[in-house]
Parts: structure tokens; C-alpha cells; sequence
């Protein structure tokens, strides 16, 4: 019997009631062998070589499609779609800014987007027998936000500028939390923090008086 978790998740930009959302409990991984196995029951008429054999020719002619620019939708199952970004080091251009404009190196798969069947949704659903599997809450700060800019200004005194893990180590923020409240700070000069670059290379410096 499968279990669901109630999940607190963090306010938008750490105002008001936490929301919540509903999360399947994982027990454990299948892996291809065992899902194989699975398949290939007595009775079946297939053997579980033979589908080890298809699943692995499934994933090599899957990521040959995906590579020529094509989606791939096996019948209930879902459909797949290669998803591009940025090479690591490499700034994100904005539409019409001026950043140094990008050629294919510069861009790469970096993800496969699954959507899935109908179908699958619903025999899942048909099959799933749920019962509550308990509560996970955030850890939040042991700091208040005023104690917070007070521990980030003292890093500041000692560094040139504070990065978003920098600051989730000095607070005790999970990561979604402490980007929010930094780009919230940085946008009000009473705060004395300022940002600068982009993406992963953003980072927070003390703001210039005047």
C-alpha cells in the first residue's frame, strides 16, 4: 500500500501561511533488472533476456530521436523532449541586451522532459491505494530576518560579496528561501545590500553609500 507525505513548502518570498502539497512516499527504487523480471512472468511468453534486450535498444533509439530535434511518444507511456540550456560557466543571454551573443557551442542538452500518457495517469491512479504516511516540515531559521541582515553585513565587513550558499550557511535558509529573501534585501537600499551578475554568478555585495 502505497503512503503520502503532506509537504510544507516555503512561502512566496517568505510571507504569510507556508502552503502545502501532497508527495508520494518512496520506498525503495525498482531497477531495470528487477523491472524486467517483473515483465517476463511465468506464463508471460517472453523471456526476461529478451526484454532487458528491447528496454536497452528503447533508451539508445530514444536519445538518437531526441538528439535530431524530434519528440518521441510511446503509446501509454508519455512523450519525451529533449530540453536545452546554457554550458556551465556561460552567462544566460537576455533577449535584447548586449551580452555576447551565443553559437551552438555555447548551448547543450542539459534534461529530458517526460509528460505522461493519460493513460498511465489513470491506471496508475485505479491501482493506487494511498494512506497517510506523515508530515514533513521545513526547517526554518534559527534566526530572526533582523538577526539574519546582521549576520550577512558581519560577513560582508570580512568579505567582497556573499553568495546564496553563503548565506543559507550563515542562516540555516533551505536555498529557494534564502535566494527570495536575498533578491528582496538587495532590492531596498535600507538594507545596505546590493547584487551583481547573473544567474549563478549573481552575487550580494554591501551597498555604496550615496
Amino acid at each position: 500500500m502505497a503512503k503520502y507525505i503532506k509537504q510544507e513548502m516555503n512561502a512566496l518570498h517568505g510571507e504569510g501561511e507556508n502552503p502545502v502539497y501532497y508527495r508520494m512516499k518512496i520506498e525503495r527504487n525498482i531497477d531495470l533488472d528487477e523491472f524486467a523480471e517483473r515483465i517476463s512472468f511465468p506464463g508471460s511468453g517472453v523471456s526476461k533476456a529478451s526484454v532487458l534486450q528491447v528496454m536497452v535498444s528503447v533508451a539508445e533509439h530514444l536519445a538518437h530521436c531526441l538528439a535530431e530535434g524530434q519528440s518521441v511518444t510511446l503509446d501509454g507511456i508519455g512523450t519525451f523532449k529533449a530540453r536545452l540550456g546554457v554550458v556551465k560557466g556561460k552567462e544566460m543571454d537576455s533577449m535584447d541586451g548586449d551580452e555576447p551573443k551565443r553559437n551552438a557551442r555555447s548551448i547543450e542538452v542539459n534534461g529530458i522532459n517526460f509528460i505522461a500518457d493519460k493513460d498511465l495517469v489513470r491506471e496508475t491512479r485505479s491501482r493506487c491505494d494511498l494512506t497517510r504516511g506523515g508530515v514533513s516540515r521545513i526547517q526554518g531559521s534559527p534566526y530572526t530576518e533582523a538577526e539574519r541582515i546582521e549576520r550577512a553585513s558581519r560577513y560582508l565587513d570580512e568579505h567582497a560579496y556573499l553568495r546564496v550558499t553563503d548565506y543559507m550557511a550563515l542562516t540555516g535558509l533551505k536555498r529557494t528561501k534564502a535566494t527570495l529573501e536575498l533578491q528582496r534585501l538587495s532590492a531596498d537600499p535600507a538594507s545596505g545590500i546590493t547584487a551583481s551578475g547573473y544567474g549563478c554568478h549573481r552575487v550580494y555585495m554591501r551597498r555604496k553609500a550615496g
